[in-house]
Parts: structure tokens; C-alpha cells; sequence
């Protein structure tokens, strides 16, 4: 019997089994959760289609445009989006509890400027976006795979910050927040040699939190507890 070649892989294959930057933890939804996802997803939900988005038509009306990546319950995005009503803000995040968490703070506070999508930004990015089509990018947080074996899961490296200032207006922002001193090293390091950027900074490599920034609980804890957050921002320039 002869050996059998295996079949060449196809991009989708591969694409399935690149790395990720999240663990999927999808949790019980609330029953309030649950009534925000029925009732408002229809209303603010976006489902990922693979097709580009036509932004104008989404939200009715053409604004600034501020996305942000993992938002957690959704809190700090609703509180930014009610802020700021002349922006439209989008919101992606891949837990349920949490969009469900943040489609029902949005319906209390009444926000027509915010959409949300559940699904992997990179994809969405990669899929979706308009290239030119944001005013600030966000990514507060995100998970810091502090163990030295898990580094290639960080979000932020080369090739993602590429594909972020592709999406971004020519003077737009990507705005960067973290409380572990390491991946703030490691983010500048990726930020400092990535072409057509330039640090917003102009004393030293970070930024003081900017007030569009919520302070959150935990971090306000940290603040107490002496922890650190290093806000990194930077302008695309071509």
C-alpha cells in the first residue's frame, strides 16, 4: 500500500488554526442579559458576515467613529458612547455575558451611537472594516498572557498593529491601555518600530489617562493598592 500524500491545507484551515489572542469562556447569561440580547440585538447587534460594512448605513449618519476591542460587561463603553453622543461607537467582544451585559446598559441609558459585534476582531478587521474608516481604535486591557510561553497569544504585535492603522483615518488614534509593566514594554516595543505611526506622547513613551477614559473600579482598587496602568497612544501619519 503506498503512502498516502496528506492534503495541501486550504486558507481556511489555516486560518482556523492560527493563534489566538482569547480564550472563548461563553458563561450563564443573566436573565437580564438574556432579554437585552432578544430585544436590543436587532437594534444594536451586528453579525459577522464577511462582508464590508458601510458605516453611514449602520448607524444613519456619518461621524466620528470610535472602535474598541474586548470590552469586557461593556460598562466603560457605554459610559464613553453616552459621553460623547456626536461619536459613534462600535464594540467588539467575543463572551456573551458581556455583550448581553453591555446591549442592556446601553437600552437604560438610551444610546443610539453604539453597535456591538460577538465575534474575533481580527476577523472582523480583516473582513469588515473600510480601510480609512475609524477615528480611534481601543483596546483597554486586554489579556496579558503574563507567562513567557504564551507571549505569541498578545494581542498586539507586528502584524495586528498593521492591520489596525490600515483602518484608521490618516491623524487617528490607537489608544492602548494595560496594567501589567510588561506587555506596556512590550507594546511600545511593537509600536516604537511599526511604520506610519508616531507616540502621541510628549513626556516620556505614555500618556496620562485621557478624560474619554472611564476610571474603572478595578482600577481605581489598583491605584490603591500602589498597581500601575500605562496608557499608550499613537497617531497613524500615513
Amino acid at each position: 500500500m503506498t503512502e498516502q500524500t496528506p492534503p495541501a491545507q486550504t486558507e481556511e484551515e489555516l486560518r482556523k488554526r492560527k493563534i489566538r489572542s482569547f480564550v472563548r469562556r461563553e458563561g450563564r447569561l443573566t436573565k437580564g442579559q438574556e432579554k437585552a440580547m432578544a430585544e436590543q440585538w436587532p437594534v444594536m447587534g451586528i453579525d459577522f458576515s464577511g462582508e464590508l460594512l458601510d458605516l453611514d448605513t449602520v448607524f444613519g449618519r456619518s461621524a466620528p467613529r470610535v472602535l474598541e476591542i474586548g470590552f469586557g460587561m461593556g460598562g466603560s463603553l457605554v459610559e464613553m458612547a453616552a459621553a460623547a453622543p456626536e461619536q459613534d461607537f462600535i464594540g467588539i467582544e467575543v463572551h456573551t455575558p458581556g455583550v448581553g451585559a453591555c446591549l442592556m446598559g446601553a437600552a437604560e441609558a438610551g444610546l443610539t451611537n453604539l453597535r456591538v459585534m460577538c465575534h474575533d476582531a481580527v476577523e472582523v478587521f480583516e473582513q469588515m472594516l473600510p480601510e480609512q474608516s475609524l477615528d480611534r481604535v481601543q483596546l483597554f486591557f486586554p489579556d496579558p498572557w503574563h507567562k513567557k510561553r504564551h507571549h505569541k497569544r498578545r494581542i498586539v504585535r507586528p502584524e495586528f498593529v498593521e492591520m489596525v492603522r490600515s483602518k484608521l483615518k490618516i491623524g487617528g488614534e490607537f489608544h492602548m491601555a494595560t496594567d501589567w509593566e510588561n506587555y506596556a514594554e512590550h507594546m511600545l516595543e511593537v509600536m516604537k518600530v511599526a511604520p506610519g505611526y508616531a507616540s502621541a506622547a510628549t513626556d516620556g513613551d505614555y500618556m496620562p489617562r485621557p478624560d474619554y477614559r472611564p476610571l474603572t473600579k478595578f482600577e481605581q482598587r489598583g491605584h490603591r493598592l500602589g498597581h500601575g496602568v500605562w496608557d499608550l497612544i499613537f497617531t497613524r501619519t500615513v
